[in-house]
């Protein structure tokens, strides 16, 4: 690893910006948003992928790949990354950082409490939890209705058994209500914090967030809680984009960490603009499958930040299309033309919806040394069928050199193609169009149910002034329905959209489809059994 500081200078970027945590991590300070201002921007590719399968697709190692790649080509990139958060890390997915030679490092440090802006994310949010409850205790001024306390508590863990939880039982410790946990990376605060454009903008959105309800139904705000000042002490450091570097010395910049099935599931506006300022080319990722981040990505993000994406890069795997095409999860190693090529619908829709974005699209297909060739052929060919380029990502075992290919190929698009960027729906159109829209256009649903809750919450949020607000889809991220059996490119179904939650600090209203929860459970034999410390007290299993 090269001197974070000097991974910074090889950018451009002056020593007097780079706040060190340790040799090899630093925050960046605002302050040089401001100098850089009247600098042109880069140009912005997205990478997403195909639906997740257990197979792994490799979203963030490919875009680690391709922000080496195009450096060692000459294009000048920087890659815009989200946090990991401790509960995929411990959980199912174990690390997420890349791997082998396209990983971004130092990768245990980033994986676990990086320069602590998860923790700082989680104590703001129990903070105004607790203060919410406080002012209950201490004579309730607010007259807030204590069975329409909307702010739960946060953890960066994942834990089943705090989704639902009673509150103040015992004598003198407050009042007894309901409520419960939710993953950090499910926090509007993180939401907030990675929309927000400076401290400014951050304060004023954590103002809006609404808390509760009064007894006469009337918002409570996180403002009328007296809980602004406090939640931005504990935030002014997180808000500061943090930098490292892969691998081969190419600087990343990785802020912020919403998921992307029960969030919005892209890295902060902050650290993108900041990237955006600085480098030839940003290479920034969206959670899971194109369904859900890259459409966030483009409704959400790029929306309320003004940013114009430039191009799109899909990932897709030998794999995880024969599980697409209903392959077993223990046969995916063997060749099955037929389930490759039932498969490839899933992709075909991923890439006719990208184009509805107006962006010029390609597709990388993450390689592994046991894939079949002829598959791999199927795929390439197919691509050129659809008018689309493919190319052969190598990047895992080769680095950047395995990644040439691919950059070269984006630099000819980015050249040749222009972009003609607009969100899927416009903001005039009420809530429930705007779920129909992406229901009907990324999903290829029928239509959606409302339970009655949902339906009367849709009404209030409107009839409050919340309905030119995006929406938010929390969905499955293993189909592009909300059945997570669904598989492929499933057509006609319903959609069950069973709860509405505002989020009017960070912008959006969250729309909870199918059995989706805000806080995941351990799987049966979760990461966290393998991850230890070796003889010479080194992080391994993590990866």
């Amino acid at each position: 690893m090269k001197p974070i500081v000097e991974v910074a200078g090889s950018f451009g970027i002056a020593e007097q910006y780079v706040e060190m945590y340790g040799r090899y991590k630093g925050k960046l300070d605002l302050s040089m948003n401001h100098d850089l201002r009247n600098r042109p921007d880069g140009k912005l590719v997205l990478v997403t992928a195909m639906n997740p399968t257990p197979a792994g697709e490799g979203k963030t190692l490919t875009t680690i790949g391709l922000a080496q790649a195009l450096n060692a080509i000459g294009e000048p990139t920087i890659a815009a990354l989200r946090e990991p958060s401790l509960g995929p890390c411990f959980g199912m997915k174990g690390g997420a950082t890349g791997d082998n030679r396209a990983q971004i490092v130092p990768a245990d440090e980033i994986n676990l409490h990086f320069t602590g802006d998860l923790h700082a994310i989680t104590s703001a949010h129990n903070l105004l939890a607790a203060m919410i409850d406080n002012h209950i205790f201490q004579g309730n001024s607010l007259q807030i209705d204590l069975s329409r306390i909307v702010w739960k508590r946060a953890m960066d863990m994942n834990d089943r058994s705090l989704r639902q939880i009673v509150v103040g039982i015992g004598e003198g410790n407050g009042n007894v209500h309901e409520s419960g946990f939710m993953i950090t990376t499910a926090s509007e605060v993180m939401a907030i914090l990675c929309l927000s454009e400076d401290r400014d903008d951050l304060k004023q959105r954590l103002a809006r967030m609404v808390v509760a309800y009064t007894i006469s139904g009337e918002p409570v705000t996180a403002e009328s809680i007296g809980a602004v000042d406090p939640m931005i002490v504990l935030l002014k450091e997180a808000i500061k984009p943090n930098l490292v570097q892969t691998i081969e010395g190419t600087p990343v910049i990785v802020h912020g960490g919403p998921f992307a099935n029960i969030a919005h599931g892209c890295s902060s506006v902050i650290g993108t603009k900041t990237a955006l300022k600085l480098a030839k080319v940003v290479v920034t990722e969206a959670g899971f499958g194109a369904d859900l981040g890259a459409e966030k990505f483009f409704n959400i993000k790029c929306r309320q930040a003004g940013l114009s994406p430039d191009a799109a890069v899909l990932v897709v795997t030998v794999k995880a299309l024969k599980y697409n095409g209903g392959a077993p999860k223990t046969e995916l190693d063997q060749p099955n033309q037929p389930a490759l090529i039932s498969g490839l619908a899933n992709m075909r829709r991923h890439l006719e919806n990208l184009v509805k974005f107006g962006v010029p699209v390609m597709v990388a297909i993450n390689h592994f040394s046991n894939d079949d060739d002829d598959e791999v052929a199927l795929i390439i060919e197919e691509c050129k069928r659809l008018g689309i380029q493919a190319t052969i990502s190598d990047v895992w075992a080769e680095g950047s050199q395995g990644g040439v290919e691919m950059a070269e190929a984006l630099r000819e698009m980015l050249n040749s193609k222009a972009a003609s960027y607009a969100p899927l729906y416009s903001n005039d159109l009420p809530l429930r169009d705007k779920i129909e829209t992406i229901v009907h256009e990324i999903y290829r649903g029928a239509g959606i149910k409302l339970s009655a809750k949902s339906e009367a919450k849709l009404k209030e949020l409107e009839s409050g002034g919340y309905g030119t607000l995006p929406v938010c889809m929390a969905k499955t991220p293993y189909s592009f329905s909300d059945q997570p059996s669904l598989l492929g490119a499933p057509e006609n179904f319903t959609v069950q959209v069973k709860d509405v939650t505002l989020s009017a600090g960070a912008g959006f209203v969250v729309i909870h489809t199918g059995n989706i929860v805000t806080m995941p459970g351990l799987p049966k034999t979760p990461a966290a059994h393998r991850i230890h410390l070796d003889e010479q007290g080194q992080v391994a299993g993590l990866l």
